[in-house]
């Protein structure tokens, strides 16, 4: 039997680690590190900080280079999919040969697994070819670090939040009975697609990081320099990963 731990790193930050994931780090034989190009260079460079920060023993790392989408996939969610069963061949592949059948493997995961990432979708995929049993540790939300950042509750009193992609917000605009939206995955800026008229946005790049930028106010104020400075750090650093959350003074 494969254990595979999903473990929630946080958002790259080594203090974000639990007590729990350092334990699972150290229990596996096995850590695997996906490497996303040259211009994300920096994201496995921070899980190879991490394992160096809290490794004792000889636990084994190796890295392999995630499969891009097949862009000649016009529907998004086949699109998806497809890239999923590449990336759990590879999966496979590597435990197959570092593993075997039995061992404990790790997978250090951004964030949590739990919230908008593919990571147990994929591990599904992996135990239909694998006896695979996995284990979820979970970790410090993006949504808590730009909650944090701002100093600022998630939700207003009595009042629901929704979670939701720059995607659907563009396609399909405010949600019905929405209060407060937290909006992940978003590479648009598409908060610009909604009337500003009393929106209010709290805006967090690489949230809980040494870059972390903040940025808060109302949206018909904020936007143009979210959007600059967005542009700026993103060819700074050749990539970014940003959220917000939006709110209407009055609520919906």
């Amino acid at each position: 039997m494969i254990h595979l731990d999903l473990i929630g790193i946080g958002t790259g930050n080594p203090k974000h680690l639990t007590l729990q994931a350092v334990e699972a780090m150290n229990a596996a034989d096995l850590i695997l590190i996906p490497h996303k190009g040259a211009q994300k260079d920096d994201l496995a460079a921070l899980r190879y900080r991490i394992c160096r920060d809290v490794l004792t023993g000889e636990t084994k790392i190796v890295q392999f280079d995630l499969p891009a989408r097949d862009p000649a996939i016009p529907d998004y969610t086949a699109r998806v999919e497809a890239w999923h069963d590449a990336i759990a061949a590879i999966w496979v592949g590597a435990i197959r040969e570092h593993l075997g059948d039995t061992g404990r493997v790790a997978f250090l995961v951004w964030g949590d697994p739990s919230l908008y990432d593919s990571t147990l979708r994929i591990a599904e995929r992996v135990a239909r070819n694998l006896p695979l049993r996995p284990c979820v540790i979970p970790g410090i939300t993006s949504i808590q670090a730009l909650t944090a950042a701002h100093a600022v509750p998630l939700n207003r009193l009595n009042a629901p939040v929704t979670i939701t992609t720059g995607r659907r917000l563009r396609d399909e605009g405010w949600p019905h009975g929405a209060d407060s939206l937290v909006i992940m995955l978003d590479g648009e800026c598409s908060f610009r697609a909604l009337d500003p008229d009393g929106l209010h946005i709290w805006w967090s790049a690489y949230a809980g990081m040494a870059e972390e930028i903040t940025l808060s106010g109302p949206v018909a104020e904020v936007t143009e320099k979210i959007v600059d400075t967005r542009a700026k750090a993103r060819a700074r650093h050749g990539w970014i990963m940003d959220i917000y959350l939006l709110r209407y003074d009055t609520p919906a």
